[in-house]
C-alpha cells in the first residue's frame, strides 16, 4: 500500500470566511465593520450587557423583592468522632454541653451530628438534625438519640395568633 492510495477523508468542512482581502472578496474596504463608530475602530471590544453609555437596565430597575437567605437555618455540626474524644460515657449530649466543652460556638443555635469517626460510650444525644449514619454508631454503641424541632410548631390554618388582651397592652 502506497500514500497514493489512502483516499482523503470527505468531510464537510466549510472555508473559513476571510474578511479585509480586497474589495474582490466582497469583504474588503470595511471588512463587514461598517464606517465609522465605535464598532469599526481596531481594538474595539464591548463588554457583555454594555448599553453605548445609557444608564444600564439593571440600574433602571427598582430593587425589590424577597429573599429567604436570612431565615435559612443554619446548623452547627459535630462529627461523632469528636464525640468520642470530648465527652464522658453516658453523659448527655446537647448544644449547651457541647458550647460547655468548646466543640460549638456560643452563638450556634441549630446542632447537627454527622458520622464521622467511631463511638464506643454509651451516649444520649439531643440534637435538632442527626445523620443516618451517626444514628447508627450512636445507637450500635447502645446510646440514644432524639431530634429536638427547629421551627415552632405550625399553625392550623384560619387560626390567628392570640393577640394580649387590651389591657395587657396599655390601652383603655
Amino acid at each position: 500500500m502506497d500514500l497514493q492510495d489512502v483516499r482523503k477523508i470527505k468531510v464537510a468542512r466549510k472555508k473559513r470566511h476571510r474578511v479585509g482581502r480586497g474589495q474582490g472578496s466582497g469583504w474588503g474596504t470595511t471588512a463587514g465593520r461598517g464606517h465609522k463608530g465605535q464598532g469599526q475602530r481596531s481594538g474595539n471590544v464591548i463588554r457583555l450587557h454594555f448599553e453605548g453609555g445609557q444608564m444600564p437596565i439593571y440600574r433602571r430597575l427598582p430593587k425589590k423583592g424577597f429573599s429567604n437567605s436570612p431565615f435559612k437555618l443554619r446548623y452547627h455540626v459535630v462529627n461523632v468522632g469528636d464525640l468520642e474524644h470530648r465527652c464522658e460515657a453516658g453523659a448527655a449530649v446537647d448544644l449547651e454541653a457541647l458550647k460547655a466543652v468548646g466543640l460549638a460556638p456560643k452563638k450556634a443555635k441549630f446542632l447537627k451530628i454527622l458520622g464521622w469517626g467511631e463511638v464506643t460510650k454509651a451516649l444520649t444525644v439531643s440534637a435538632h438534625a442527626v445523620s443516618e449514619g451517626a444514628r447508627r454508631k450512636i445507637e450500635a454503641a447502645s446510646g440514644s438519640v432524639s431530634i429536638l424541632r427547629t421551627r415552632p410548631a405550625p399553625r392550623p390554618r384560619g387560626v390567628k395568633k392570640q393577640r394580649p388582651a387590651a389591657n395587657a397592652r396599655g390601652e383603655s
